[in-house]
């Protein structure tokens, strides 16, 4: 177990504390609800949480935001932003998730007076993020960022703060992140990439999955060690499961491929 915990969370209770007061988006990722974690256990720190309920979010997530909020005592407030009725983000354009964080962070303004936070870390800066954009223009904090901790630190301080598996979770952008660009986000059809991912995690517990929506068809991708060491027979199997929890969505057939961050993404990452 790492020992820079310790030296981390005091980095990042220092950032806390000059904020005083934060309303934190969480989404359900390792990121915001150890930002949370740690600011609801910072002294000299008050913070509302905020949890957007979408068809976008996978349900574990969700699940996973209250039962935290329930064992930390946090003060949650769940609530729609209203994305999938905007049609800039229906249509899944290149900068979709400017329009969902626009409206995430209006929502959360419009709930409470104190700054918004998110649980951006350094390494979100090595990538497009759109998200960040519209983060700035509604003056969001990013304290993991002001504090000079990446992902691996985060993890860290997660594991400092006790927050057990929480510590651990693969990285998981929300689900629209799944179709590639162009194509229609419909909540069908985010509901079935959601079926399909749980099966996959249910037989490869720590290991990243995704469930790709391309113009060709559905694409499965996993880590590339794990993919190895499936026999075809295996490959099959996890094919059928996958198709099953699908339905419609796997008319055109289920394929297999090493996972690839972000390869639904179809674009020029110009910001």
């Amino acid at each position: 177990m790492s020992t820079d915990g310790p030296r981390h969370l005091r980095r990042l209770a220092s950032r806390l504390r000059e904020h005083g007061r934060l309303a934190i988006a969480v989404s359900g990722g390792v990121d915001s609800l150890t930002l949370a974690a740690a600011a609801h256990r910072t002294p000299g720190v008050t913070a509302e949480m905020f949890h957007a309920v979408s068809p976008a979010v996978p349900a574990a997530a969700t699940a996973r935001v209250r039962r935290l909020a329930a064992r930390e005592g946090w003060h949650l407030r769940l609530l729609d932003a209203g994305e999938m009725r905007d049609p800039r983000y229906v249509g899944n354009p290149v900068d979709r998730c400017y329009f969902c964080k626009g409206l995430l962070y209006r929502a959360i303004a419009g709930l409470s007076p104190w700054r918004p936070a998110s649980g951006a870390n350094l390494d979100d800066l090595d990538d497009y993020r759109p998200g960040l954009k519209a983060a700035a223009e509604h003056g969001v904090a990013h304290p993991f960022i002001e504090a000079g901790l990446d992902k691996a630190a985060v993890r860290a301080v997660a594991r400092h703060l006790g927050l057990g598996a929480i510590a651990e979770l693969p990285a998981s952008p929300c689900l629209s992140s799944r179709v590639e660009t162009g194509l229609p986000i419909d909540p069908a059809l985010l509901a079935a990439i959601d079926r399909a991912e749980t099966v996959l995690r249910a037989v490869v517990p720590a290991a990243t999955v995704r469930c790709r929506v391309r113009a060709r068809g559905i694409e499965v991708e996993v880590d590339r060690a794990v993919l190895a060491r499936w026999s075809p027979r295996d490959r099959d199997e996890i094919r059928r499961r996958v198709a099953a929890a699908l339905g419609p969505a796997a008319a055109a057939g289920v394929s297999l491929a090493p996972y690839r961050r972000g390869s639904a993404f179809v674009g020029d990452k110009t910001p």
